[in-house]
């Protein structure tokens, strides 16, 4: 089976500044050692978030990504606008984050992929 996948083509490798596509085909392949990060606040990440996403407020990353994540993990982060993305972006790398990625449009990117969005629905009586 382990010189099944060998044969497979990677994904591509982490880049700064990424597609919707590209993360997709990092999870679609199966790459457990990634870790998607909506910095929208909490309203906005229980409207619709990238599926597999965490919620982490741009206002609190900084405070609990050192305890959360190694330095070296793959981190893609997203957030409204691309700017405030890749603020919150080179913020973890002054931090010494080594692999943080930015994902180019959002939420509203990955929807327009057609790619699967979770969301928390409340019912209301």
């Amino acid at each position: 089976m382990n010189r099944f996948f060998g044969l497979l083509p990677k994904p591509s490798p982490l880049r700064p500044d990424s597609r919707v596509y590209d993360l997709k085909e990092r999870l679609d392949w199966g790459e457990p050692a990634l870790t998607i990060i909506d910095v929208r606040d909490r309203t906005d990440f229980n409207e619709s978030r990238i599926t597999g996403a965490i919620s982490m407020p741009a206002d609190s990353l900084l405070a609990t990504a050192a305890s959360s994540f190694e330095a070296t993990r793959d981190l893609y982060i997203y957030s409204n606008t691309d700017e405030e993305s890749a603020a919150v972006a080179e913020q973890l790398r002054g931090a010494g984050f080594l692999r943080v990625a930015t994902v180019r449009g959002g939420v509203a990117a990955w929807k327009a992929a057609g790619f699967p969005v979770e969301l928390v629905t409340s019912s209301v009586v």
